[in-house]
């Protein structure tokens, strides 16, 4: 197996590509270590630097912190997802973690499709996610994950892409704001 990475905007993040599943249950982050258990994931969140780890369908992002080089941590990481998969696994994550839309408004749900739609396929290119999180008084509340996550240009992104895109689909949208 051939795990390729690749770089993302965000220097303090890494997309690993293992040409398998690794999420059929979504996008999620992880950062805490307590009460993992899986062992890649743990596995890897106890590597000295790193601070996180994104899994989506076909990739896993690893946030370091600033003072580790990933010439220090890079070579484990792709050690340890090639011995994850050696063992005959399929995927790393396979649980049902969907949040549900049913008590939305219409806003919301046209809210979450252009998100859906329009914005996650071109931020997971990046290796990172982007989560609806709350509409109220003309503002939308999103949650940055993965290599998204602290990235520098983030803001701008926020701002000049989801922003504008929102507000030209939906008037009562007013600002997006990341929590």
């Amino acid at each position: 197996m051939f795990v390729q990475t690749e770089v993302t905007p965000n220097p303090n993040s890494l997309k690993f590509l293992p040409g398998k599943i690794v999420s059929n249950c979504g996008s999620f982050e992880i950062t805490k270590k307590d009460n993992i258990q899986n062992e890649l994931i743990k596995n890897i969140l106890y590597i000295n630097g790193v601070e996180g780890i994104f899994l989506s369908k076909d990739f896993l992002s690893v946030n370091k912190y600033d003072e580790v080089s990933w010439d220090e941590i890079k070579h484990i990481i792709i050690s340890l997802i090639n011995d994850y998969y050696s063992t005959g696994k399929e995927f790393v994550i396979n649980k049902d973690l969907k949040e549900t839309n049913e008590d939305l408004n219409e806003i919301e749900k046209k809210i979450i499709s252009i998100l859906d739609q329009k914005i996650r396929p071109a931020v997971a290119k990046d290796g990172g996610d982007i989560k609806f999180k709350e509409f109220k008084d003309g503002i939308v509340k999103v949650q940055l994950q993965g290599s998204c996550s602290g990235c520098p240009s983030s803001t701008m992104t926020l701002k000049q892409g989801v922003q504008n895109l929102l507000c030209h689909y939906i008037p009562e949208v007013k600002e997006v704001v990341s929590i």
